[in-house]
């Protein structure tokens, strides 16, 4: 399966009604993290698998955000250098946190302009796919986004929605966050590309959102709001913004009352099988 598609799944029962078999490593007394030469190495193996596989399928501002964070290859990074760099260009730091945290935490996270990144890295066997959003998916997929102030600005925004909304509208904002944040595509001068972080952190994800085999429709707020999605298998819907600057348009938009659109329109219907049972 592909990469690490769990970020939106922090705002959904299925993930957080799970546990992990992951740890994540604590800092010592200096704020520094140590990884061990494993870890690094599979950094590493990601780094260059996912920056083979973008070129020319992602949009300019994760480039530039990429660019001004200057990730090490060879090593995962600290997250106070990560901070410096986000801190500067739009407030933003992140926030070392387990693996898995609970809905309120996440949002008021967002909310206050930090994102988290669960400090684990995944194992050698999941390079491929595993549930939780590790600090592969957070810093190369989400943080080099987090340099453009319009996206800053509606992660932000929809944290602060998140935090005050009821737990029945935190199920639509959770579809809103997966389609934007995690998997969103954008219309670009030259071409459409990739902007959510779930797509770029994940190889298969990165060839299929821009094939021929899954949907692209125009984003619309309220559609994105309806649709169902499943975080285990790859993506059959992707939703286009005209430009990024529409996240700012959406962030100054009334969207509680977009919710109370959604619902009373209701779901579509979903566009792949029902989850295999466990019984």
């Amino acid at each position: 399966m592909n990469a690490p598609q769990s970020m939106a799944g922090r705002a959904t029962t299925e993930i957080a009604s799970k546990g992990t078999a992951y740890q994540a490593r604590m800092p010592d007394e200096n704020g520094i993290i140590h990884w061990s030469d494993e870890e690094n190495h599979t950094w590493q193996q990601l780094m260059e698998r996912q920056l083979a596989l973008i070129e020319g399928r992602v949009c300019q501002q994760y480039l530039d955000g990429l660019e001004r964070l200057a990730l090490p290859s060879e090593h995962i990074p600290q997250l106070a250098d990560v901070d410096r760099v986000l801190r500067e260009a739009t407030g933003w730091e992140t926030a070392q946190v387990p693996a898995l945290i609970p809905f309120d935490t996440f949002f008021e996270l967002l909310a206050n302009r930090r994102f988290p990144v669960a400090t684990f890295i995944r194992t050698p066997q999941e390079m491929d796919y595993l549930k939780e959003p590790d600090i592969f998916h957070e810093i190369f997929g989400h943080c080099p986004m987090l340099t453009n102030p319009a996206f800053a600005e509606f992660t932000a925004i929809y944290g602060q929605l998140g935090l005050k909304a009821e737990p029945r509208d935190r199920v639509f904002l959770a579809r809103l966050y997966w389609l934007t944040v995690e998997f969103g595509l954008v219309d670009t001068p030259e071409g459409r590309r990739i902007y959510g972080g779930g797509i770029i952190s994940s190889p298969k994800e990165t060839l299929h959102a821009l094939s021929d085999s899954p949907e692209h429709s125009p984003f619309d707020a309220v559609d994105a709001l309806r649709t169902p999605y499943r975080i285990d298998i790859l993506q059959p819907l992707y939703y286009v913004l005209d430009s990024l600057d529409s996240l700012h348009d959406l962030a100054q938009r009334d969207i509680m009352a977009l919710v109370e659109q959604a619902r009373e329109l209701g779901l579509f219907e979903p566009r792949f099988p029902p989850k295999p049972s466990n019984h």
